[in-house]
Order: C-alpha cells, then sequence, then structure tokens
C-alpha cells in the first residue's frame, strides 16, 4: 500500500534496514584482535577494520520496522549465561575467499544464544540460515591463500551480552552501527 501522506516522510514506514544479531567485542578485545592481523601477510586480501571485527549470530537481512520490532521483542526474552570464548585457531575458505578466527570449541550457552536467534527469526516470519552455527570472526576478505599458521595463541573473550547491528554499506566501505544491546543473563 503506498504512503498517502500529504505532508511528512513517508520513509519511516517503508525504510528497511540491513541487520544482523552479533558478539560485539570491546576495545581491549579489539586490539587484542589486531594482533592476529600480522600472521596474515601473505595471504594477499583484504583486512577487515578493526571497528568492524564481530562474531554474527544471526544474520536477518533487510527488514522493515515492524520486522526490528519483533525481533527486539524476541530478543527481550531470551536467556542465555554469560560465558567465556576461546578464540584459537585461523581457518580459510577458499569459495569466499575469507580467514577467519574461531572457536575449536564453542561453549553450550554460545550455541543456545545461536539456537535462540533462529527460534527468534522464525517467530518474526525470517528464514534462518539452515547450516549449523560455527563461531568465528573474519579478519580478511578476499584472501588469495590461507594463513601459514592455524594454531594461534589463544584470546580468552568474556562475552557478557549481543547486540543487534545495522548494516550500511557506503562508497568508502562498509559501517556497522550497534542499535542495541542485551545483556545475557543466567535462568
Amino acid at each position: 500500500m503506498p504512503c498517502r501522506a500529504r505532508f511528512g516522510n513517508c520513509m519511516a514506514e517503508q525504510e528497511r534496514q540491513r541487520l544482523f544479531f552479533a558478539l560485539w567485542p570491546d576495545e581491549g578485545v579489539r586490539r587484542q584482535l589486531a594482533g592476529y592481523f600480522a600472521l596474515l601477510e601473505g595471504c594477499g586480501g583484504r583486512l577487515v577494520a578493526v571497528e568492524n571485527l564481530h562474531i554474527t549470530l544471526a544474520f536477518l537481512g533487510s527488514v522493515d520496522g515492524g520486522t526490528r520490532q519483533c525481533l527486539e521483542q524476541a530478543a527481550d526474552k531470551i536467556v542465555t549465561p554469560p560465558f567465556t570464548l576461546q578464540l584459537d585457531q585461523l581457518g580459510f575458505w577458499r569459495r569466499p575467499q575469507v580467514v577467519w578466527l574461531g572457536a575449536e570449541d564453542t561453549p553450550a550457552p554460545l550455541h543456545a544464544l545461536a539456537a535462540a536467534m533462529k527460534r527468534a527469526m522464525v517467530s518474526c516470519d525470517l528464514e534462518p540460515d539452515e547450516r549449523p552455527f560455527q563461531a568465528h570472526m573474519t579478519l580478511m576478505r578476499k584472501a588469495r591463500r590461507p594463513p601459514i599458521r592455524t594454531s594461534v595463541d589463544t584470546l580468552s573473550w568474556h562475552i557478557e551480552d549481543f547486540a543487534l547491528v545495522l548494516s550500511d554499506t557506503r562508497s568508502g566501505g562498509v559501517h556497522y552501527e550497534v542499535l542495541r544491546r542485551w545483556p545475557l543473563i543466567s535462568a
């Protein structure tokens, strides 16, 4: 149905946002993550900007305001305790040309959180990715070769919340904006 307002902006009703749920590191963790970039020399790709480093829990796609509200209400009901994620390995996916930092062992609360994200999507009439969740952080895109080392010093990241993030593609590259955070809480 077209917007029929004679004055004012109809875009608010029709505006869509490209969103995702993520684990969003604080500045201290970001500084530690930047240390892994030196291990990627020779991969021949483009490093992800330090301020954009995150772990995607669920990619939501381009959603309207009503769907965003539904997703936020679903997120309000998620109960998962805080946990520590041990990032301890580098990996390479040849087809998307991505070098990533991940965890050999994914903690049970992180699996539960990812599953809760999928249920939230379904409850808001979105189709979640059917592939199993794999905790990873993209460090480099358009990589031509895998890193020489795959085993790395472990970064222990204590996770206390998750975020809803806006993805905005601009001429200078992608820009992410955290729109809202939810604390992780025990039942």
